[in-house]
């Protein structure tokens, strides 16, 4: 399996990281109804909702990128490294996000978008 396939994985978690930080300890959580508990919270954990949201949104275009590079057989390595790429972009983006560091947040956000696309630009370049 190639290293961008493990990154798909990697980012097919980390909203559930982002998840998890939204309602660990959280005064009165209902597991019940959570989404309306959620809906309820301010700070810390409404961002890490929220980061939790934009990591579902963002997967399914990365994920595509990278099947699409190794479907077409594109240039692995380019691919892998941009896989990389978006996955520390990732991570920073949570991170930024709980820390409620918005323009940054945003840079590190088209960071990782621009790794996706340049995936797709990767998958039509020979080997």
């Amino acid at each position: 399996m190639t290293t961008a396939l493990w990154c798909v994985f990697i980012a097919g978690l980390l909203p559930y990281v982002a998840s998890v930080l939204s309602k660990v300890g959280g005064q009165g959580f209902d597991n019940n109804n959570p989404r309306a508990w959620l809906a309820k919270q301010e700070g810390f954990r409404a961002r890490a909702n929220a980061a939790q949201q934009n990591g579902f949104e963002a997967f399914a275009f990365f994920a595509v990128a990278v099947l699409v590079a190794y479907m077409l057989r594109g240039q692995q390595d380019l691919v892998d490294t941009l896989a990389m790429v978006f996955i520390a972009a990732r991570v920073a983006y949570i991170a930024l996000y709980l820390a409620g560091l918005g323009s940054l947040r945003s840079l590190v956000w088209a960071a990782g978008m621009g790794c996706t696309v340049a995936i797709f630009i990767a998958a039509t370049m020979p080997r």
